[in-house]
């Protein structure tokens, strides 16, 4: 969600002014520069992640851990992921503080809710189902888009945001868990965040999209990229400020190439979430 404030004038913009000047322009070499790790991150097809994100809500902060392994080798994504969710917003769930195991294949997201679930709501059940279809068609717009990236989540996708909006700078060197780094940043409006972040989404679900986060506040967000000297993605950080709270988004990728491989729960110990909901309603 951002329209970049590039410091300093023309020159700093990415965007580039044209002419012979402009072929070497340092916004150029910026482009070329995130291209390149955009194209090599991409290449690498999996790593390991470590991610906190603080979400806002009307109850109080959700601060949520997630660590574990990514693949993007097949065309859509899997991983295998621990996830922790803390904070007041998150304080009446069950599972509030307890590290839950995730399954993410490329058409749903499995979450082990434990043995209190099972033995309640989940009806011997331990695992809690999340189709992509099925969160598309309750969610709308929003669940469309929840499909579309989580079934497209390459950590490139960052650095292809950055690309995609044109309006990005390079802030200079700093060092990330002992690597040295290239650190860049941009700040994209929401309404062009939905067009760039989404693949399949027709025009009518954009409109519906933006419109739903521009009602919850959101007008813009910041996105920084840490590029290794190896022209790999080595953190990104994304920020945002909404109505009922602000969004603080933090990966780390190590180890890429790692070997991930992830299977469906059985079905036996499966509930998928819209007889839940069917229940529970």
């Amino acid at each position: 969600m951002a329209g970049l404030t590039a410091c300093g004038g023309g020159s700093d913009r990415a965007e580039g002014g044209g002419g012979s000047k402009d072929e070497f322009s340092p916004a150029k070499g910026v482009l070329a520069e995130l291209q390149q790790a955009s194209k090599k991150t991409d290449g690498q097809h999996s790593a390991k992640v470590e991610a906190d994100q603080t979400q806002g809500t009307p109850q109080g902060d959700i601060s949520t851990r997630t660590e574990g392994v990514l693949d993007w080798s097949g065309g859509g994504t899997t991983a295998e992921m621990t996830v922790t969710q803390q904070g007041a917003g998150a304080d009446s769930l069950p599972t509030s503080g307890k590290a839950m195991p995730a399954r993410y294949t490329e058409d749903a997201m499995y979450i082990n809710l434990g043995e209190e679930f099972a033995s309640s709501a989940g009806k011997g059940k331990h695992w809690m189902k999340y189709d992509y279809d099925k969160l598309a068609e309750q969610a709308g717009p929003a669940g469309a888009l929840i499909k579309d990236q989580m079934q497209n989540n390459n950590p490139a996708r960052s650095v292809d945001l950055l690309l995609a909006s044109g309006k990005v700078k390079k802030v200079g060197s700093e060092t990330v868990k002992g690597q040295r780094t290239d650190h860049y940043s941009g700040t994209i409006a929401v309404s062009e965040m939905a067009r760039m972040q989404s693949k399949k989404l027709s025009d009518k679900e954009l409109d519906q999209l933006s419109d739903q986060l521009e009602q919850q506040g959101f007008k813009s967000e910041k996105v920084d990229v840490w590029i290794g000297d190896d022209d790999l993605l080595v953190k990104k950080q994304e920020t945002a400020k909404g109505t009922n709270g602000d969004l603080d988004s933090t990966a780390y990728y190590t180890d890429y190439g790692t070997r991930v491989s992830v299977e469906a729960p059985p079905a036996s110990d499966t509930l998928p979430f819209e007889e839940a909901l069917a229940r529970r309603n």
